[in-house]
């Protein structure tokens, strides 16, 4: 049987900070209160793990083996071409923070390529579904800090000095953060956040105050924190820089408070040879002049966070969605059209690999 439209089952696990209650209200799962994480089309494992991280498909297998035994119809003959059968070359989660997660960095490519063994590092980017008033985010520390001063922050478990040291900024509902590996960041409480990222879980930590993690053994990668820390982009940020990384939430509608588009991109230009994320927005039409969504064929990973209506597939036929619902297309599936029923809409974010012809990104 080809692989065809499918609703993936929740896949939440436990994990070292509180949150989950938000994730588990949408999609049915199980909620927290330690499960702040659910891993969607993942075909990528905790780091450590040989299982713990695998999407489900409904059948129970899992995507990571259904996609090796046929690569070109789950990926597509360019993606293949162009990124190797052995890899979906995305990582989709859903992130429910019921405490400020620890500052912490992701490694470039090159870092762990020649320290891990791995062709991916971690850039990663934020979508913001929901946020509560006064939520926060912190990129990049925002003066020049030696490598000598934070190790003996991180030696001395200063979670409060580190903190401190990010550059931050509120966020809503309908916010875009691309963050570049290297960059030590936080997320904080109170949101409820979409997760795109390279295919890998690489964190190092730099403080742990408050949460269920030994970081002294377990916050460096088995590399021990003075190879680790060589991960850390130590540039300053600075406010605007940050603005830099961002795509607002107030450009996504215009005066009238409607979509500028029914697709329109989430995240900065830059994230494109990583990963892509667009907002989608269909809305019905009594009189057949409701606005569809048309995608083109590919892997893709649908999260409906509103509303309801129908994924149709020019190959793989179609399925009705609605609110909460994770949906995986295939490639074979062909090109798709979400549309809406006649009196409602359907919202939600469209995830999706690097293009087959997009940039290089940097090693």
């Amino acid at each position: 049987m080809r692989p065809a439209p499918l609703l993936l089952p929740p896949n939440q696990f436990d994990h070292f900070y509180r949150g989950g209650d938000r994730i588990g209200a949408l999609r049915g799962g199980p909620g927290g209160p330690q499960r702040p994480e659910e891993w969607v089309g993942s075909a990528t494992t905790r780091f450590g793990e040989t299982e713990q991280g695998l999407s489900r498909l409904p059948d129970g297998s899992f995507l990571r083996e259904r996609v090796l035994a046929d690569p070109v119809a789950w990926l597509g003959q360019d993606h293949v071409r162009r990124y190797g059968g052995d890899n979906v070359e995305i990582l989709v989660k859903l992130l429910d923070p019921g405490q400020r997660l620890p500052v912490h960095v992701h490694p470039q490519r090159a870092f762990a390529r020649e320290h891990l063994g791995l062709a991916h590092g971690k850039t990663e980017a934020w979508v913001v579904v929901e946020a509560d008033p006064g939520a926060v985010v912190g990129l990049g520390f925002r003066r020049a800090v030696s490598p000598e001063e934070v190790a003996g922050l991180v030696s001395a478990h200063d979670s409060a000095a580190l903190v401190d040291l990010c550059v931050t900024r509120s966020v809503r509902a309908g916010d875009g953060v691309l963050v570049p590996s290297g960059t030590p960041h936080f997320i904080g409480e109170g949101v409820l956040i979409v997760e795109v990222q390279e295919p890998t879980d690489l964190s190092i930590l730099l403080e742990w105050d408050g949460f269920a993690v030994d970081g002294d053994r377990d916050g460096h990668l088995g590399l021990g924190f003075d190879l680790a820390l060589q991960a850390l982009d130590l540039t300053p940020w600075t406010s605007a820089d940050l603005e830099r990384h961002l795509v607002p939430a107030e450009s996504l509608v215009d005066a009238a408070g409607r979509a500028v588009s029914p697709l329109v991109a989430a995240l900065p230009a830059d994230a494109e040879p990583y990963f892509r994320a667009h907002h989608v927005d269909a809305t019905g039409g009594a009189d057949g002049d409701g606005v569809g969504v048309d995608v083109p064929a590919g892997l893709a990973v649908l999260l409906v966070l509103d509303g309801a209506g129908r994924v149709d597939t020019t190959d793989g036929g179609g399925l009705a969605v609605a609110r909460g619902d994770a949906v995986l297309v295939p490639w074979c599936a062909g090109d798709w059209t979400l549309t809406a029923g006649p009196a409602g809409a359907v919202r939600g974010v469209l995830c999706r690999p690097p293009a087959s012809d997009a940039a290089e990104a940097p090693r």
